[in-house]
């Protein structure tokens, strides 16, 4: 048992200190790439239904530029979408990101020990949620 002490103390060790350097990745200091996996359309009155990323008209990946506040991401038919950042706080290690365009407000939250994403954005008429995940750039 005296043998696997190093070894168990090496392995956590390591496991600390990657957890550090990944948490650093989402504080917003680098840009990061996210993947939407899982998109649902809520409307009032509804169910929440799952839809698909081009039947919603959002890019497969976004880019998020931190140190310029903003998202950008491409659709199928190569048209580039850009939306600004209003807000960017790092708390309780997540990455929170909130916005306003064409109507509808949104809302990013990124944990920063996982890169796993959860999209918010609505209007009068409905809300959508995306779930996917962050690397960074």
């Amino acid at each position: 048992m005296k043998k696997f002490k190093p070894i168990i103390l090496a392995l956590l060790l390591t496991a600390c200190l990657t957890g550090q350097a990944l948490a650093e990745d989402f504080d917003g200091s680098k840009p990061l790439v996210c993947a939407n996996i899982e998109v649902f359309e809520c409307q009032p009155g509804e169910q929440c239904s799952e839809r698909t990323i081009e039947s919603v008209d959002i890019p497969q990946f976004f880019v998020f530029n931190l140190k310029e506040k903003t998202i950008s991401g491409t659709l199928p038919d190569n048209t580039v979408k850009t939306a600004k950042i209003e807000s960017l706080t790092v708390m309780d290690g997540k990455l929170v990101l909130l916005g306003a365009q064409n109507g509808r407000g949104w809302s990013v939250v990124i944990t920063e020990d996982t890169g796993k994403m959860t999209l918010t954005a609505s209007d009068e008429q409905a809300g959508f949620i995306v779930f996917g995940a962050c690397i960074p750039k």
